[in-house]
């Protein structure tokens, strides 16, 4: 069934902002169209105006709706009986707030790439922007739309493994092990803070790991003490950080990214420990989710039965049984659920709850809270508070 055709007698019509080049534009591209639910009508895909309409019209928008700049697509867009009902946002990390937030005013939903901002200040502003509008704001997190990081969720929710004491979250990546930026990668935004942020790793990766964290346990950091360095000689920006972290609840835990790990491929992984037993799941391994309980035996749990599952996880599981499942899957998950969302708004209809569960723009402002908090301990030497404030 295809709810938008259902209810809206058309597909939701949705504009690019970024993605022309590199490796994340034919992502979100593929997981907009995976359900039908989209329709990619217009586009900025570069910084460079004769670029952006190049790259437009070679993933066959049409020539007037392949623009230069994002205000020429937001004002020429407003003006069509057909217009753009949403951005998806895929820059540098400088130009997600004011590219959100221009979408935002123009009262389209966004679907935006992580991190929310820069800066927490911009992040919050995001955050009442979106409250005072109503409109749906998608960030992805991606690795929180896995079926099987969906299941473990459920399971701490249902009490399965008791209170939750202990979280330990990992990111090992190793494709920053040598000095690229001073060769093919000379001019990457991402290590210019000015357009990634003022850390690497933590923007890059460390983000990712704090919502995955946050995510599947309930709980939100309250509190850090970290370590943030540059592992390679010659190095100005930070890849690679240390966290102790305080949790909601009273848990206690760690987190360890990094992507200067040599020989390190993606390395993503929780470990949570309760009052009864502990949830495990690796991303490299992602239709696994181990279950250890007090005083019994190890058991992994697989998508391996259709309806077996947690409803948010039988939501998420997408192929059949024996096949894999992953990265693409997951973000067009994403986009489903926004789509709902975003349908749900039009209608007035309410959606299904298990649909929006999906991370916001308040999660990207705890990110960033987590982010300046792990900073500032940095320098200090001591704990730094991560909450985030009204």
């Amino acid at each position: 069934m295809n709810i938008a055709l259902e209810k809206l007698g058309r597909r939701l019509r949705l504009g690019l902002v970024g993605g022309g080049s590199g490796f994340i534009g034919p992502v979100h591209r593929t997981a907009a169209r995976l359900d039908d639910l989209f329709e990619i009508s217009a586009g900025v895909l570069s910084s460079d105006p004769a670029r952006s309409v190049a790259a437009g019209r070679s993933i066959g928008l049409a020539a007037d709706r392949a623009y230069g700049s994002i205000e020429a697509m937001i004002r020429a867009e407003r003006a069509r009986g057909d217009g753009i009902d949403a951005v998806a946002v895929m820059t540098p990390n400088a130009r997600h707030f004011p590219e959100a937030m221009m979408a935002l005013e123009a009262g389209l939903d966004v679907i935006c790439d992580k991190p929310l901002a820069t800066s927490l200040d911009d992040a919050l502003r995001l955050v009442r922007k979106v409250e005072e509008s109503g409109l749906v704001f998608c960030l992805t997190y991606n690795y929180s739309a896995y079926p099987m990081v969906r299941q473990a969720r459920a399971m701490v929710a249902s009490g399965e493994i008791g209170e939750v004491r202990q979280i330990q979250l990992v990111y090992v990546q190793g494709h920053n092990a040598t000095l690229v930026e001073a060769g093919a990668k000379a001019n990457d935004w991402r290590f210019d803070p000015a357009r990634c942020g003022p850390s690497l790793v933590l923007g890059d990766i460390g983000t990712h790991a704090h919502h995955l964290g946050a995510f599947v346990s309930g709980r939100e950091v309250e509190a850090v003490m970290a370590e943030l360095w540059a592992s390679v000689p010659g190095r100005q920006a930070d890849d690679s950080a240390c966290l102790l972290m305080r949790w909601s609840g009273g848990a206690r835990g760690a987190m360890w990214v990094t992507n200067a790990a040599a020989g390190g491929e993606h390395g993503l992984a929780f470990r949570l420990f309760g009052e009864k037993g502990g949830l495990e799941w690796h991303q490299e391994r992602p239709n696994e989710l181990r279950h250890r309980r007090l005083g019994g035996f190890e058991q992994i749990l697989t998508r391996r039965l259709h309806g077996a599952l947690a409803p948010a996880a039988e939501r998420a599981a997408r192929v059949e049984i024996g096949h894999p499942e992953g990265y693409q899957e997951a973000f067009a998950t994403l986009y489903r659920d926004a789509a709902e969302a975003m349908i749900a708004r039009r209608t007035g209809e309410p959606g299904d709850p298990v649909a929006l569960d999906f991370p916001t723009a308040a999660d990207g402002a705890r990110g960033l809270a987590l982010v300046e908090a792990a900073l500032e301990s940095s320098r200090t030497g001591g704990w730094a508070d991560a909450r985030l404030q009204p």
